[in-house]
């Protein structure tokens, strides 16, 4: 059936743009000598999840233990190295965690000796290891120590307890972000930061073997951070206006889209969708022009300024487009990660058609 046809609110996802946009980060790192691991936060479906192992990407990223159990099953054969890239903390959560880890490859990162002393006892109460990624903060200030000597004496700590083993280090360099010229700028810094945290490592002569950042914003910057060996990206599975304002890419490569109904013009100057906050998520936008809630596809003079739980308010003053109820319209999300979360399913489309169902297996996943 057409996608017009789906009982609305429905999260639709265009599988040409969806494949396009994982070829093109997948040739990226490979013509980068980088490593991919993506972050499965945005399409939180173990479908996409195969599709980006199919393209080569060395494992998974996740937040939350919940998460990696469902990821654990993305890989047809052999298992995905799972990253937990979050300073995971609470008896039941590591057990859980250490489990999983006695039959998958399970990396965590974390900044905290205590974190490292909590996760070992977990670990060799299974008889567990675990690979530990380092945290360390590259302008973000959100987690991770202070890059240099710190670090490198977290790894000592680490390497010395059981069930442990040091990996390399982590960062998430979310502070790149905004116009490309902002986000060069910011690579710079981050590029300073990421040597002040290795070099502590090369005077101590201790290897290491990974260095993983990232993200969307920054993915094609990547290549001019030095010691970088592997990237997180999630968002540019599906793209939406936070990375199109950017000019990380085009309207054309958002394949996420949210198909609406209008259910009421009665109000001049304003037309109802059936899609609110319970669909669309809250998120702002944070590039561009920093208003609304999402772009109307078929008709971008119309704002979405404001979302109650269930209505999505447009206004149509200044709009050329004549609204009317039992319209169909589409829209484009500002912050797709947590537009999939509110969503069970998502319709699948080529050409307009809908063409399958995927479930949304990792939504509110949230321990």
């Amino acid at each position: 059936m057409h996608y017009r046809e789906l009982s609305t609110p429905a999260l639709t996802i265009d599988l040409d743009i969806l494949e396009r946009n994982l070829d093109r980060m997948a040739r990226y790192c490979r013509e980068h000598n980088l490593g991919l691991r993506p972050h499965t936060k945005t399409h939180k479906t173990v479908e996409v999840a195969r599709l980006q192992l199919e393209r080569g990407a060395v494992g998974l990223t996740v937040a939350k233990v919940g998460e990696a159990e469902v990821m654990a099953s993305a890989a047809a054969t052999e298992p995905p190295e799972i990253l937990v890239a979050y300073p995971i903390y609470g008896g039941e959560k590591l057990r859980r965690l250490s489990e999983l880890a006695l039959a998958r490859r399970i990396l965590l990162s974390l900044d905290s000796e205590v974190t490292a002393q909590e996760l070992s006892r977990a670990a060799t109460a299974q008889g567990a290891t675990f690979g530990v990624l380092v945290e360390f903060d590259s302008g973000l200030r959100r987690c991770g120590l202070e890059p240099g000597p710190a670090c490198l004496e977290l790894a000592k700590k680490v390497e010395a307890l059981p069930g442990l083993k040091f990996r390399g280090l982590m960062t998430y360099y979310g502070n790149i972000w905004g116009t490309e010229p902002e986000r060069r700028d910011e690579t710079g810094r981050v590029a300073t930061r990421v040597g002040q945290a290795l070099k502590a490592f090369v005077e101590a002569r201790m290897p290491v073997p990974i260095v993983s950042g990232g993200s969307t914003p920054s993915a094609q910057l990547s290549h001019e951070i030095p010691g970088i060996t592997e990237i997180r990206p999630g968002t540019y599975a599906y793209n939406d206006l936070n990375t199109f304002y950017q000019g990380a890419c085009g309207l054309e490569d958002c394949a996420a889209r949210v198909v609406a109904t209008v259910v009421s013009t009665a109000v001049p100057g304003r037309a109802m969708i059936d899609a609110g906050s319970k669909t669309l998520s809250s998120d702002a936008l944070g590039s561009g022009p920093k208003t609304g809630h999402g772009y109307v596809v078929e008709a971008p003079d119309a704002k979405l300024i404001k979302l109650n739980e269930e209505h999505g308010h447009l206004d149509i003053t200044d709009s050329a487009h004549r609204f009317r109820v039992g319209e169909v319209v589409t829209v484009i999300p500002n912050h797709v990660c947590t537009c999939v979360n509110m969503h069970d399913e998502a319709f699948l489309l080529c050409n307009q058609e809908v063409v399958g169902c995927w479930r949304v297996a990792a939504r509110g996943k949230i321990r």
